[in-house]
């Protein structure tokens, strides 16, 4: 099976909020998916990647526009989502692993 790419490009909406563009660059045919915050992404990322059995390579970019401090809380959150998912799957705090196959770096 075919390793999957995807494109994780950070926009900014009209009204100053950031988002992450999802596009499979493997198959044009498949609609661009919108995330509001790291939980919609990570979901939309183990989704897509369903398609190629969970081998998948991310490419980050962003629009010209998005700020450096933009750019900084998406790392921020997806620091802290990493975090949470990690005490989760050591028994730390109580609740579902839901770690994405792509932060558990399996894939």
């Amino acid at each position: 099976m075919q390793e999957g790419i995807i494109e994780s490009v950070i926009k900014t909406s009209p009204i100053g909020k950031w988002y992450i563009e999802l596009t499979d660059a493997t198959d044009e045919n498949v609609e661009p998916k919108i995330c509001w915050d790291v939980f919609e992404y990570a979901d939309a990322i183990e989704e897509m990647g369903k398609r190629y059995n969970g081998m998948i390579e991310i490419h980050w970019s962003k629009d010209d526009d998005v700020t450096p401090e933009q750019v900084n809380e998406v790392r921020m959150q997806m620091n802290a989502y990493e975090a949470h998912q990690a005490a989760v799957a050591n028994g730390e705090i109580e609740g579902e692993d839901t770690t994405p196959d792509f932060l558990k770096g399996g894939v």
